[in-house]
């Protein structure tokens, strides 16, 4: 039986390029990638190894909150001084 799973990701642009990936609800889970299309590919695959890993081990998955807060950037034009 397969069962889907879905937990919140962080893409943060890294300062050497490409992206690295972080998940909220498993501190210290962390992935990357070249391209946001490969880090999202990295991301899935590293997921699915860890909560594998979990099930595998009968281990409890982790929880995540139903409602993370929403972030978002935010801009703005300032008039020069």
């Amino acid at each position: 039986m397969t069962s889907e799973l879905s937990y919140t990701a962080v893409f943060e642009q890294a300062e050497e390029g490409g992206y690295v990936v972080t998940f909220p609800a498993i501190p210290g889970l962390a992935t990357q990638g070249e391209t946001l299309e490969e880090a999202r590919s990295m991301a899935e695959d590293c997921l699915r190894a860890y909560l594998e890993s979990l099930t595998k081990d009968g281990e409890p998955l982790p929880f995540e909150a139903p409602e993370l807060p929403r972030t978002e950037k935010v801009r703005v034009a300032l008039a020069a001084a």
